[in-house]
């Protein structure tokens, strides 16, 4: 009995998860937000965001290097540093530790600060004023989202790479020719393709639950924590679990364009 209601609460939620986004976009839509909310979002998900992406892109990119020169030089393959740094930065590595630190930093802060907006009744507030709160309190969060993940997911990439060749460079004494002239032949713009389409749809999810975690908080002050831990909880399980679906899907269909067209 236990397992079929909690079994019927989960279906629930997702329900009421998925009316929400689309109620969201359609009054997004219907009535634009105002440019003044998504500017401050803009600046609160993205720019604030640069320091704690760069250093783990940058970080990232030294282990990778790192790791990859010791394993390939004593086989002759050093020249292959800078294909395995960039391919996982580009692919893998970049768009998820990207979505981690913004759902670490980002989500999370949207749920709380939501959540108190609930169990103060602040939402009911602006209820009574005829103010929508998905247009004014949860529109803006995901258009700024949708803009700012894949760009930082590009910030990082970069950092990674950039991070990966100063090790390979001025630690290995590897020519930057080796490092930079392998990524032209292997690395391609459907690699490319693949790490943005990961950091749109990863950002997709951590606003989308953040927020509707957010605003389904009940229990004061006590469930404004529970809902925060979980939505950062929740976010990590999707990501990973959606990342290893848009890998399948991708590699899929890039066989199939390459058996069709080459």
């Amino acid at each position: 009995m236990d397992y079929l209601v909690s079994r019927l609460k989960f279906l629930d939620s997702m329900g009421r998860y998925i009316l929400m986004i689309i109620q969201v976009l359609i009054d997004s839509f219907r009535r634009p937000p105002a440019w003044r909310l998504i500017r401050d979002q803009l600046y609160e998900i993205g720019v604030l965001s640069l320091s704690v992406v760069a250093l783990t892109g940058f970080s990232t990119g030294l282990v990778l290097a790192a790791q990859s020169f010791y394993q390939l030089s004593d086989k002759g393959l050093a020249s292959a540093t800078g294909i395995m740094v960039s391919k996982a930065m580009i692919t893998e590595l970049g768009p998820i530790l990207t979505a981690f630190m913004v759902t670490g930093r980002v989500g999370a802060a949207m749920c709380a600060e939501l959540g108190t907006m609930q169990v103060t009744e602040q939402i009911d507030a602006l209820k009574s004023m005829a103010v929508s709160p998905l247009r004014y309190l949860v529109g803006p969060r995901y258009l700024a989202t949708f803009i700012m993940m894949p760009l930082l997911t590009i910030f990082s990439i970069v950092m990674g790479i950039f991070g990966g060749y100063l090790l390979a460079v001025y630690f290995f004494k590897m020519a930057p020719t080796a490092y930079f002239d392998p990524m032209s032949v292997y690395v391609t713009p459907f690699d490319f393709f693949i790490g943005v389409s990961k950091a749109f749809i990863f950002g997709v999810l951590m606003v989308t639950i953040c927020t509707y975690k957010g605003m389904t908080t009940r229990g004061g002050a006590a469930g404004v924590g529970r809902s925060t831990t979980n939505c950062v909880v929740i976010c990590y399980t999707f990501i990973l679990f959606s990342n290893f679906l848009i890998t399948l899907g991708f590699n899929i269909i890039r066989e199939q364009i390459e058996r069709w067209f080459l």
